[in-house]
């Protein structure tokens, strides 16, 4: 520990871009970083994410519609939102605590309690790239569509109660004839849409790979291939341990004087023998890469297919659905040929065979709408974790609030509801 008491050296595991940004805010505190991870950088969600920052849609996954939605959907394969028939006790305790969330209250409360991470995500990501991540972020609205101007009513409502939460969202409805010039990618099928204004987009890997050059050039140590069994407390500290064969060396360790937990849907694992009781499971997202016939402007959403479309390297990608599903579980086509079936008839101008770098990536969702994100239940072990669909806009905010956690001892008054072991 350094003479004010906090610590000099930190272990995290966990190499996505929630887990690199604390390191680099806890670099900025003075404090000597270690990052490992059993795959790489931006091998995890942090990959093949629609690459949104977008505090206007940080929806809280847990509104009344979503049950009702699931509902009706449980029994169909083609569904956005999947859950497979399978015998997993756990999968279907977490399924009943999230759906006794889905209420007004406790939405309300998420949506609250994400206000200050929602007002202040740009910000941070203008730390970042002001201080040597070399990875630019780029102002667009989102384009959210919809067949009819009823469909949009429930997203319109969304809004509203988003902005009475106190975060102020610009946002403008379309109808007609006017859809079809604010997006070219949109088809004649659209009859209305949203525009959500001052919203942001990224290519999400380069980004991530970009702050892990970033903690490497401020003398960080960035070890993959370091697949962690357990984290141990001693008289000297902590000590991080791998597993062996392909986890690094069996009995390998990395001590240090705090260490966080930044594992994502693998958050659990660690997270358990240290107080953290709120079960984190993969809500599996699916994305691709196709070209278009024109360029594309700026982001679409296609909230009735639960369908994100963001520009990526001079195409379209396109990642959608919500399956729950074992995070290390391979990529199941079907769920690709699903996400083209229900956006094929939205947009124009897409060559869909063409399609390129299909991915999965497990998403860690609680059951509260609320990520974890502060000390476990021991002194030392900290969590980043939990962040649903929103770990890449709410990534930076986190890692520069948890480092002052971490440094200070003082828990922000902002992450109060985002408690690890509530």
């Amino acid at each position: 520990m350094g003479i004010d008491g906090g610590p000099r050296t930190a272990v995290v595991i966990g190499a996505g871009v929630v887990g690199l940004s604390t390191a680099w805010f806890l670099q900025e505190r003075g404090v000597e970083v270690t990052v490992v991870d059993r795959d790489g950088v931006a091998t995890g969600a942090s990959w093949g994410n629609a690459g949104w920052l977008s505090p206007g849609l940080a929806i809280p996954l847990n509104e009344p519609g979503v049950l009702r939605y699931g509902l009706r959907s449980l029994l169909d394969r083609s569904a956005p939102l999947h859950v497979p028939a399978t015998p997993d006790p756990g999968l279907w305790a977490f399924l009943a605590r999230f759906a006794a969330n889905c209420t007004w209250k406790s939405w309300g409360r998420a949506v609250r309690a994400n206000l200050p991470f929602n007002e202040e995500c740009l910000e941070a990501f203008d730390v970042l790239t002001a201080n040597g991540v070399e990875a630019p972020t780029v102002e667009a609205p989102i384009m959210a569509a919809f067949e009819t101007p009823r469909q949009a009513v429930a997203l319109l409502h969304e809004l509203r109660r988003i902005n009475e939460s106190g975060l102020k969202i610009r946002y403008s409805a379309f109808e007609g004839e006017e859809v079809g010039r604010q997006a070219p990618q949109l088809s004649s099928r659209v009859g209305a849409a949203i525009r959500l204004d001052g919203q942001r987009y990224v290519d999400p890997g380069h980004f991530t790979r970009s702050l892990a050059d970033a903690v490497t050039a401020r003398g960080g140590v960035i070890r993959t291939g370091f697949r962690v069994t357990e984290v141990r407390r001693d008289a000297g500290g902590l000590t991080v341990v791998a597993g062996g064969e392909d986890g690094g060396r069996e009995g390998d360790g990395v001590r240090a004087d705090a260490v966080v937990l930044a594992t994502g849907a693998w958050v659990n694992r660690l997270g358990r023998p240290w107080g953290v009781r709120v079960p984190v499971r993969a809500g599996r997202g699916y994305s691709f890469t196709v070209p278009t016939d024109e360029p594309v402007p700026g982001p679409v959403y296609l909230p009735a297919v639960r369908v994100a479309c963001t520009p990526y390297q001079g195409r379209l990608r396109v990642a959608g659905t919500m399956e729950f599903r074992d995070a290390d579980a391979p990529l199941y086509q079907r769920r690709v040929e699903a996400i083209i079936a229900s956006a094929r008839p939205l947009l124009t101008g897409v060559s869909w065979e063409e399609r390129t770098d299909t991915w999965v990536g497990p998403r860690p969702v609680t059951p509260d709408g609320r990520p974890l994100v502060g000390a476990a239940g021991a002194r030392g072990v900290f969590v980043a974790a939990g962040h649903g669909m929103w770990g890449l806009t709410h990534g930076p905010i986190t890692g520069r609030m948890l480092a002052e956690q971490i440094t200070t001892g003082k828990q922000p008054d902002a992450l109060r509801d985002f408690d690890p072991t509530r």
